[in-house]
Protein backbone atom coordinates (compact mmCIF):
# COMPACT_ATOMS: atom_id res chain seq x y z
CA UNK A 1 0.00 0.00 0.00
CA UNK A 2 1.29 3.51 -0.99
CA UNK A 3 0.10 7.02 0.53
CA UNK A 4 0.70 10.27 -1.00
CA UNK A 5 0.67 13.33 1.59
CA UNK A 6 1.03 16.47 0.43
CA UNK A 7 1.08 19.70 1.90
CA UNK A 8 -0.24 22.81 -0.02
CA UNK A 9 0.50 26.11 0.63
CA UNK A 10 -1.96 29.21 -0.88
CA UNK A 11 -1.47 32.78 -0.63
CA UNK A 12 -4.86 34.68 -1.78
CA UNK A 13 -4.17 38.40 -2.02
CA UNK A 14 -7.23 39.49 -2.43
CA UNK A 15 -8.76 37.94 0.49
CA UNK A 16 -9.69 40.83 3.18
CA UNK A 17 -11.57 38.64 5.51
CA UNK A 18 -12.23 35.46 6.57
CA UNK A 19 -15.11 34.77 4.87
CA UNK A 20 -13.28 35.84 1.69
CA UNK A 21 -10.68 33.56 2.23
CA UNK A 22 -13.58 30.32 3.53
CA UNK A 23 -15.09 31.01 -0.18
CA UNK A 24 -11.99 30.28 -2.22
CA UNK A 25 -10.92 26.93 -0.07
CA UNK A 26 -13.69 25.61 0.06
CA UNK A 27 -14.21 26.15 -3.72
CA UNK A 28 -10.66 24.24 -4.20
CA UNK A 29 -11.26 21.56 -1.92
CA UNK A 30 -14.79 20.86 -2.99
CA UNK A 31 -13.11 20.99 -6.84
CA UNK A 32 -10.64 18.65 -6.29
CA UNK A 33 -12.41 16.39 -4.01
CA UNK A 34 -15.04 15.84 -6.71
CA UNK A 35 -12.63 15.71 -9.21
CA UNK A 36 -10.16 13.13 -7.82
CA UNK A 37 -11.66 11.91 -4.73
CA UNK A 38 -8.32 12.94 -2.42
CA UNK A 39 -8.85 13.44 0.84
CA UNK A 40 -8.28 17.40 1.21
CA UNK A 41 -8.45 19.92 4.37
CA UNK A 42 -7.07 22.96 5.51
CA UNK A 43 -4.44 22.39 7.85
CA UNK A 44 -2.75 25.53 9.45
CA UNK A 45 -2.86 28.91 8.95
CA UNK A 46 -7.31 29.06 9.45
CA UNK A 47 -7.18 32.82 11.22
CA UNK A 48 -4.62 34.12 8.31
CA UNK A 49 -6.79 36.20 6.16
CA UNK A 50 -4.16 36.03 3.26
CA UNK A 51 -3.03 32.14 4.00
CA UNK A 52 -4.32 28.70 3.60
CA UNK A 53 -2.49 25.35 4.39
CA UNK A 54 -3.92 22.55 2.30
CA UNK A 55 -3.37 18.84 3.23
CA UNK A 56 -4.32 15.83 1.18
CA UNK A 57 -4.22 12.22 1.63
CA UNK A 58 -4.41 9.74 -1.27
CA UNK A 59 -4.07 5.23 -1.07
CA UNK A 60 -3.31 3.43 -3.58
CA UNK A 61 -1.02 0.41 -4.85
CA UNK A 62 0.25 2.29 -8.24
CA UNK A 63 3.09 5.00 -7.28
CA UNK A 64 3.20 6.20 -11.06
CA UNK A 65 -0.70 6.79 -10.22
CA UNK A 66 0.18 9.16 -7.21
CA UNK A 67 2.84 11.18 -8.81
CA UNK A 68 -0.23 11.57 -11.36
CA UNK A 69 -3.10 12.62 -9.35
CA UNK A 70 -0.34 14.88 -7.26
CA UNK A 71 0.25 16.78 -10.71
CA UNK A 72 -3.07 16.84 -11.65
CA UNK A 73 -3.95 18.86 -8.28
CA UNK A 74 -1.06 21.18 -9.12
CA UNK A 75 -2.40 21.98 -12.47
CA UNK A 76 -6.11 22.19 -11.68
CA UNK A 77 -5.13 24.94 -8.91
CA UNK A 78 -2.74 27.07 -11.23
CA UNK A 79 -4.89 26.79 -14.10
CA UNK A 80 -8.42 27.32 -12.21
CA UNK A 81 -6.83 29.55 -9.29
CA UNK A 82 -4.28 31.39 -10.76
CA UNK A 83 -1.70 32.90 -8.71
CA UNK A 84 -2.57 31.27 -5.65
CA UNK A 85 -0.09 28.62 -5.35
CA UNK A 86 2.59 29.65 -3.13
CA UNK A 87 4.27 26.24 -2.10
CA UNK A 88 3.85 22.29 -2.12
CA UNK A 89 5.59 19.02 -0.25
CA UNK A 90 4.50 15.69 -1.19
CA UNK A 91 5.76 12.20 -0.40
CA UNK A 92 4.72 9.09 -1.44
CA UNK A 93 4.99 6.16 1.86
CA UNK A 94 5.37 2.78 1.55
CA UNK A 95 2.90 0.80 4.13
Amino acid sequence: MKVLISKITLVIPYSYSLKDKRRVVKALKDRVWSKFRVSISEIEEQDSLQRAVLGTVYVSNDKELLDTIMNKILNLIETNYPGLLYDYIYTIETY
